[in-house]
């Protein structure tokens, strides 16, 4: 019984283990889950960075084709706005003066023809015809710009139907050598090398592709929108330059539709800028799927990983509460139903030590069955049993507090601890046990108990064992002195009150 006992004892901890088992289960699965997580936020973040890198290149390269053609073309109305100067320029032939201002002059199928127009807006030179036709241009604002500006340089004018076909103007002040006016010379680029150069770019449908002035004037987009192209930025109420800064990025809705995109802006600084912008529903697509396929495998894992838990629990529980019966029949006498000899040598062990600590009284009854070998013999040992199972009720009965410890001590002796009691409270209760049973007993059980009585303050030095002698003791003297009574053990020496 002993090893039973101990069996018994040591697998209590099982008890926290099943809370344990289940806390770490819970912990284990919201810390893999928060590692999953953050991964698939390096994953969105990864994704993230080389969707703008890629867009950056991409914007960087188209910035970098037109800034290359604008420049080729300005270097053309360079040469013919110094050849105006020459003094020679008016008296030669017109065919010898198209080879003096145009001999050096760009020329491709998406460049218009360079014109020069006098100071009143009239066209004086036309690159592609010997007679030019009768224009005036003084009402353009490349015109005025150049008029009333002297050191603009070159001028970029915002999308314009010229000559037939839609284009941006590209044009320069001709100055006489004391600055003053003279007019203009102007070229154009056809929308039809934007398309061409967009055309060549491997772009998925939703791609946008923005190009701009520095004042923020649509100048191209693609896909090809004529409502949209001239217009200005800076009039949108709900978009703001601070969203797009010289090679930054912006991720959300733009000013043009409604479409979340992630839009990267160009870093070079020539006169048009450049602006790529993709879905963000694109950007993360492939993300998107990594992570439902990584959260429905997690999902899965923590619902395996919570539902085994649950089940270890549960059987931890059963196995349990299977131990606390095991530990409780250990632990009770099973004829009476109190507690057994061992049950309370380990109580009284601990309540001793706790007395002893708090400086308080510590009580104790032993009790016995008056004449129960002479009833066994002559009754039997079924009717004993029953006298035993009739004093044991008594004692429950008269033993409420749930520090109390009632127990059968063996054969026919019963002790019963009684905590922070002293000696008078003590015989109260012994007095009403034996009360007890001798009203059970006249109902024709024929039995009564004798109880000795002991209480004491423990100190240092005096064992548990001291108190039991006491009680004892006295429940030998209630013997001696006739039986059915309570006699108080008087220790002068240990403080007892008697």
């Amino acid at each position: 019984m002993l090893s039973g006992w101990r069996e018994v004892t040591a697998r209590r901890p099982w008890r926290i283990s099943a809370k344990l088992l289940i806390i770490s289960s819970v912990v284990t699965v919201i810390g893999f889950s928060a590692v999953c997580v953050n991964v698939m936020l390096d994953m969105r973040r990864g994704e993230e960075a080389l969707a703008r890198q890629t867009l950056e290149n991409l914007a960087t390269t188209i910035e970098a084709d037109i800034s290359r053609n604008i420049e080729i073309y300005d270097l053309s109305l360079k040469a013919v706005t110094s050849n105006m100067l020459l003094p020679e320029i008016a008296s030669v032939s017109k065919p010898v003066r198209h080879l003096i201002l145009f001999d050096h002059a760009t020329t491709a199928r998406h460049f218009g023809a360079i014109q020069v127009f006098d100071a009143d807006g009239r066209l004086t030179i036309d690159a592609s015809t010997l007679d030019p036709l009768l224009e005036n241009r003084a009402e353009e604002d490349y015109f005025k710009v150049h008029r009333d500006n002297p050191g603009i340089g070159l001028f970029i004018s915002r999308p314009m139907l010229f000559r037939g076909a839609y284009s941006i103007v590209l044009s320069r002040r001709i100055s006489d050598t004391d600055g003053g006016f003279m007019g203009v010379v102007a070229g154009s680029i056809r929308f039809s090398y934007f398309h061409e150069l967009f055309e060549r770019l491997s772009l998925d449908p939703e791609d946008t592709i923005t190009v701009l002035k520095r004042d923020r004037t649509i100048m191209m987009r693609r896909p090809f929108d004529l409502d949209i192209i001239g217009k200005n930025l800076g009039d949108q109420p709900v978009w703001k330059s601070d969203n797009l800064k010289v090679g930054g990025s912006f991720a959300g809705q733009g000013p043009i539709d409604g479409t979340p995109r992630l839009y990267v802006r160009s870093s070079g600084t020539s006169p048009l800028f450049v602006v790529a912008g993709k879905p963000l529903s694109s950007v993360f697509a492939l993300w998107q799927r990594e992570a439902l396929r990584i959260g429905a495998v997690i999902l899965v894992l923590a619902l395996f990983v919570l539902g085994s838990a649950i089940l270890l629990a549960r059987e931890i529980g059963r196995r349990a509460d299977a131990e606390s019966k095991l530990e409780e029949m250990a632990t009770t006498d099973a004829l009476t139903g109190l507690r057994n000899r061992r049950k309370f040598d380990h109580v009284i062990d601990i309540e001793w030590r706790r007395a002893m600590r708090q400086k308080t009284q510590i009580a104790l009854l032993m009790i016995d069955a008056d004449h129960f070998k002479a009833y066994n013999d002559t009754f039997g040992h079924q009717a004993g049993d029953q006298v035993l199972v009739g004093i044991a009720i008594c004692i429950s009965d008269s033993v409420r507090r749930a520090g109390d410890c009632a127990a059968r001590y063996g054969g026919e002796e019963f002790a019963v601890l009684l905590p922070n009691t002293s000696v008078t409270e003590a015989f109260e209760v012994a007095e009403m046990i034996r009360g007890k049973v001798q009203g059970w007993s006249d109902d024709g059980a024929g039995s009564t108990v004798s109880c000795g009585i002991a209480s004491l303050v423990p100190t240092a030095g005096l064992d548990w064992t001291v108190l039991v002698a006491a009680a004892d003791k006295a429940l030998y003297a209630a013997k001696a002195g006739g039986r059915n009574q309570s006699v108080v053990a008087n220790l002068p020496r240990l403080s007892l009150v008697a």
